[in-house]
């Protein structure tokens, strides 16, 4: 017994000291001290829960760019905004890669990983990317859903006087009618069609619940083995979801292949499937298969609902909190706007609108790393090396918080958004330089920017000249964050709604 013990003492130590003279000669960047196959359990917790305080702790200690060894897996963060400029913009192609997926949600995608945000960079990756660019995302085909924003807006005010009226106090929790209202203009956009609610229920709700899973189930990453035996029946519960959600798309699918045999090119409903239908995939002879569409309509949903509703919330927060700054705002917009709702035209000349969307992204940014990154060989950074196929992860809050690049960061100022003659003084791109990046930075930067401006930009405008957002009495409202797969406020927004005019 104590023979066999020894045994395995010896054996423990030996690969633990292996790995730890390997990792020493491997020159990665710094970080704590992790064992083999466990890596540092007390970090793991917090990566799960708490990323933000975590890193922000190992910067502290190690430096700006550091290496976390989370159970089998390896993962570097970097913290510095000149690094993340040199990687992402200077060495973008080097970076561009994304790294293998987490075998404990991979059915959520298509087998060979056709997305935009999480596919292998390469030509189907190109090929998806430039068809969501031309058919959706640029300008004169984002005019096309002018009319679908307007319907989406009539929705979202009904919600709000429904819930408006049936309260007392004239309360309104509005972070669930945000959701319900993105996600139905999202489905408009992806599939042509406006649906009843019924219907969009039956889509929304599993569809979050699948990315919450998504995100809890994101550390069997890191242990791979455990994929399928940890959380068996929530795995299970995950793909019987997941098919369900296929069952009740393929009959709108059908539709718009009947939709297109029968003549029906309508530019004005022309639909992103409607695109995908006509793609052919590179080196292969053959279209998309409808799990491969379910998949990347499936993306744009998920990534377009819950970080708009996010901003959206954390933006009429923060107007609840500084009346001044929503007293100015409304000024803008009456000055501007005369009609019942806000226009779409109208919102360029409304640079203090801009000012405050885009404060609101620096100050809560939806996700505090943007989706990590990975080379595609071994290289040199920073007098480090970067291994291939290990996430290289960006902190988003940290350079959105940084002293030595905003005054005060943690205050909602949209003045600092403004230089000489009111031009903006943050390139969003990140081309130039990055002080803040909520959507990425190079050639992974998300390619609905632009989209999700223009969505924040509308609502926000069309919520304040609509009602004055005002603090519920004896209620603060808590800015403190809670990590879904998005970060949301912990306690929703409620909010005591006084309409600007008679209804």
């Amino acid at each position: 017994m104590e023979a066999s013990f020894l045994i395995l003492v010896t054996i423990f130590l030996s690969i633990s000291i292996s790995f730890l003279l390997a990792r020493k000669k491997s020159r990665l960047p710094p970080g704590p001290l992790a064992l083999p196959w466990l890596g540092n359990p007390l970090w793991l917790r917090a990566t799960v829960f708490d990323i933000t305080s975590v890193l922000q702790r190992v910067h502290r200690k190690y430096g700006p760019i550091v290496t976390l060894q989370l159970g089998a897996r390896t993962a570097i963060f970097i913290s510095d905004r000149d690094m993340a400029h040199k990687a992402l913009v200077t060495l973008g192609a080097a970076f561009s890669d994304r790294p293998t997926p987490n075998p404990a949600t991979s059915f959520l995608h298509s087998d060979e990983q056709y997305t935009i945000t999480g596919g292998a960079y390469g030509p189907v990756w190109r090929l998806f990317r430039r068809n969501l660019n031309s058919e959706i995302l640029h300008p004169s085909r984002m005019k096309l859903f002018g009319p679908g924003r307007e319907w989406v807006l009539g929705l979202l005010k009904k919600r709000m006087y429904d819930q408006l009226r049936s309260s007392d106090e004239g309360v309104v929790v509005p972070y669930d009618i945000f959701l319900f209202a993105q996600f139905s203009l999202l489905f408009l956009i992806c599939f042509g069609e406006k649906l009843d609610e019924g219907f969009i229920r039956k889509f929304e709700g599993p569809i979050r619940q699948l990315l919450i899973y998504e995100r809890d189930l994101e550390f069997l990453a890191f242990f791979p083995a455990f994929s399928k035996l940890i959380y068996r029946s929530r795995w299970k519960w995950a793909v019987d979801t997941a098919r369900k959600l296929e069952e009740l798309c393929s009959p709108l699918l059908e539709a718009r292949r009947n939709y297109k045999k029968n003549g029906g090119e309508n530019q004005e409903i022309r639909s992103y499937v409607d695109s995908l239908l006509e793609l052919k995939l590179p080196g292969k002879d053959r279209g998309l298969t409808d799990s491969e569409i379910m998949t990347l309509t499936g993306e744009i949903m998920t990534s377009g609902t819950d970080t708009t509703s996010a901003s959206l919330q954390w933006t009429m927060a923060n107007l609840v909190r500084n009346q001044d700054v929503q007293k100015k705002l409304h000024e803008e917009i009456e000055s501007v706007s005369g009609g019942e709702s806000v226009e779409e035209e109208e919102l360029q000349r409304m640079p203090y609108l801009r000012a405050v969307v885009l404060e609101s992204l620096r100050r809560h940014p939806p996700g505090h790393l943007v989706l990590p990154h990975a080379v595609k060989e071994d290289m040199e950074f920073e007098g480090y090396v970067i291994p291939k196929n290990v996430p290289v992860n960006f902190s988003v809050a940290d350079m959105g918080w940084d002293e030595t690049v905003w005054e005060e960061p943690k205050e909602f100022k949209p003045e600092r958004f403004f230089g000489r003659e009111h031009e903006e003084v943050v390139d969003m791109t990140g081309s130039r330089e990055i002080k803040m990046m909520p959507f990425g930075a190079g050639r992974r930067i998300c390619p609905g920017m632009e989209l999700a401006m223009l969505h924040l930009q509308f609502f926000v405008a069309n919520m304040v000249k609509e009602f004055e957002w005002k603090q519920v009495e004896g209620e603060d409202v808590d800015l403190t964050e809670k990590l879904e797969y998005t970060v949301v406020m912990k306690n929703p927004l409620r909010v005591r709604l006084v309409p600007r005019k008679k209804v």
